[in-house]
C-alpha cells in the first residue's frame, strides 16, 4: 500500500491522495487549492500523474476543496468512474456548477480590468467551465451506502459515516490483505447539526486528516452562548453583522442557531440575509437527506418545519439585490459566501462596512493564515478587497466551536476502535501535526507526516520523529498558524 499526497499534504486544502494498492490505482479526493495566491496557483499546475491511467476515483464528501479539480481531471484525459454517496453526488452537482460560474465571471472581470491597461494577454483562462462540470458529474456513480462493502477496481471499500457534512464518508480499503482507513474529514461530536462518526474498525494503516489534531473545541453550549453574546453586543452597535460562511453545513448550522436563537428571545428578531444562492440551493439537500442529522432537526424536519429559516429570514437571489442590502438602514445580519473571504458576495460587504466601527465581524470558519479572513484574524490593520486598500475598523469576534471538523479528542476516539495502524497525518498545518505526533505515541501509535507529494508505503518504517526530512516548521506557536473554526 502506497500514498502519494498531491494536496492537503502540509497543508489543509486541496485534498487529492493517490493510493497504489497492489498494481490499482485510485485516486481518493480531486480537491481545490483555497486561500492565499501561492497555494491557488497549484490549480494550474499538470497533474503529477498518468491521469487516464487511474483505475477509479472516490469522493469523500462534496467541499470544495475534496471535489474542485474533477471537471480538470476530466479535461485532462479521466474518463473512469467516480464514486461517492448519493448526497455527495447531489451537492457536489450545486459545489462544481458554482465553482465553474465563479470562475468564468472572475475571468471575465479581470479581463475587462486588463484591457484597460492593455495587458488583456496576461489574463489566465478559468481552470474550467460549465460544459467541463457536465462531463465530471456525468462520471459520478453515487452508490456507495454507509456500511455496505462495494468493489472498485477489484478492491473491496467499506464507507463508514464520518459526521462532517451530509453525505461525508471516511473509507475502509482491503486489499491483499491489508486493510487501510482514509478519514476524508471528519466531523466535531458536538456538531450542531451532523449525527456523530461510526466508530471505524481495525485497520493496518489510517491516514487521518489533523486540522485541529493540536487542540478541543469549545463546547456547544460555551459556544451558542458566545455566539449569542457577540450578536447582542454587535445589535446594540447599530451597524451591519457579517458573516463570511461556507455554503454546506456552516450556513444550515448558522440558519438553525440564528433560529433557535432568536425564538428563545436570546437575540433580538433583526432582518437575516442569507446572501448565497448556492447556500440556498444546498439547504434543500438537507430535507431529502435528513437522517443524518441530529434527532432534533430530524424531528423538526418530519414535523413539516423548517429548521433553517429565522422568521426574519430573506434569500438574496441576485446580485444587484446583494448589492442593495449595503444600503439597508440599521442592524442586520448578512451572511455571505465564502467563509475565508477569498471570493464571493461577502467581498462586497466587507469592502462597504469592515472600515465602520459599528461593523461585526462574526467568523465562524477556519481562516487560511495567507487568506483574507486569516490576515483580519491576525490583526492587520488594512487588507485589500477586490483592488482597494480598506481599513480593518470593524469589531471582530472569532467563535470556536462551531468547527465541522473533528478536534484532538474527536480523533482519538477515532483511532481507539482501529487497532494499532501506523497512522499518517494529512490535512493539517505541519506545526500543528508536529505536535500531535507524541500525542499518538503516547497512546502506543506511530504517528508519521504525510510529504507533499512524495510517495510513502503506508505499511513501512514511516521517519524519525514522525517528520519527513526537510520539513520547515514555522518559529511561531502552532496557534498563531491558524484561526479558530474549520471548514
Amino acid at each position: 500500500m502506497h500514498l502519494q499526497s498531491f494536496g492537503a499534504a502540509c497543508t489543509v486544502t486541496g485534498s487529492m491522495h493517490l493510493l497504489t494498492l497492489g498494481d490499482r490505482r485510485i485516486l481518493v479526493d480531486c480537491g481545490l487549492f483555497q486561500g492565499g495566491d501561492e497555494l491557488e496557483a497549484r490549480n494550474r499546475e499538470d497533474f503529477a500523474f498518468d491521469v487516464a491511467g487511474l483505475d477509479a476515483v472516490i469522493l469523500t464528501h462534496a467541499h470544495l476543496d475534496h471535489v474542485g479539480r474533477l471537471p480538470l481531471l476530466v479535461r485532462r484525459g479521466y474518463r473512469g468512474a467516480v464514486y461517492c454517496t448519493p448526497p455527495t453526488a447531489a451537492l457536489a452537482e450545486t459545489v462544481l456548477l458554482d465553482s465553474a460560474r465563479l470562475q468564468v465571471e472572475g475571468y471575465k472581470q479581470d479581463l475587462r480590468r486588463a484591457r484597460r491597461q492593455g495587458r488583456e494577454d496576461e489574463v489566465p483562462l478559468p481552470l474550467y467551465e460549465e460544459e467541463d462540470v457536465h462531463r465530471a458529474l456525468a462520471l459520478l456513480r453515487p452508490s456507495l451506502e454507509f456500511g455496505e462493502t462495494a468493489t472498485i477496481a477489484g478492491v473491496w471499500v467499506t464507507p463508514g459515516r464520518a459526521g462532517h457534512i451530509l453525505g461525508s464518508a471516511y473509507l475502509l480499503l482491503e486489499a491483499g490483505g491489508e486493510r487501510l482507513l482514509m478519514s476524508g474529514d471528519l466531523g466535531n461530536r458536538e456538531s450542531g447539526l451532523q449525527l456523530d462518526f461510526t466508530p471505524p474498525p481495525e485497520a493496518d494503516a489510517a491516514v487521518i486528516e489533523t486540522t485541529y489534531a493540536n487542540r478541543t473545541h469549545r463546547s456547544w453550549e460555551a459556544t451558542l452562548a458566545e455566539f449569542a453574546q457577540a450578536l447582542r453586543t454587535s445589535v446594540r452597535q447599530g451597524g451591519k453583522i457579517l458573516i463570511p460562511t461556507f455554503a454546506i453545513e456552516r450556513a444550515q448550522v448558522i440558519l438553525s442557531t440564528l433560529k433557535d436563537l432568536m425564538d428563545s428571545g436570546d437575540v433580538p428578531r433583526i432582518p437575516v440575509f442569507l446572501d448565497s444562492p448556492m447556500a440556498a440551493r444546498a439547504t434543500g439537500e438537507y430535507f431529502e437527506y435528513g437522517d443524518e442529522l441530529r434527532a432534533d432537526v430530524r424531528d423538526e424536519l418530519r414535523a413539516g418545519e423548517d429548521p433553517f429559516r429565522p422568521t426574519t429570514l430573506h434569500v438574496v437571489p441576485t446580485s444587484a439585490e446583494s448589492q442593495r442590502i449595503n444600503r439597508y438602514d440599521g442592524p442586520a445580519i448578512i451572511m455571505a459566501g465564502n467563509g475565508m473571504m477569498t471570493g464571493g458576495r461577502i467581498q462586497h460587504h466587507l469592502k462597504h462596512h469592515l472600515w465602520k466601527p459599528s461593523t461585526s465581524l462574526i467568523i465562524v470558519s477556519y481562516q487560511s493564515p495567507s487568506s483574507l479572513g486569516g490576515r483580519i484574524v491576525g490583526g492587520a490593520e488594512h487588507v485589500r478587497i477586490m483592488g482597494e486598500e480598506v481599513a480593518v475598523r470593524a469589531q471582530v469576534h472569532t467563535i470556536g466551536g462551531f468547527s465541522a471538523h473533528a478536534d484532538q479528542d474527536d480523533l482519538l476516539a477515532f483511532l481507539d476502535t482501529a487497532g494499532t495502524p501506523h497512522v499518517w497525518l494529512v490535512h493539517g498545518e505541519p506545526e500543528v501535526m508536529a505536535e500531535f505526533v507524541p500525542v499518538l505515541g503516547a497512546r502506543g501509535l506511530k504517528g508519521d507526516i504525510v510529504p507533499d507529494r512524495q510517495e510513502v508505503d503506508l505499511l513501512g518504517g514511516g521517519y524519525p520523529g514522525g517528520r519527513p526530512p526537510g520539513l520547515v516548521l514555522d518559529p511561531r506557536p502552532a496557534e498563531a498558524a491558524r484561526a479558530e473554526g474549520g471548514e
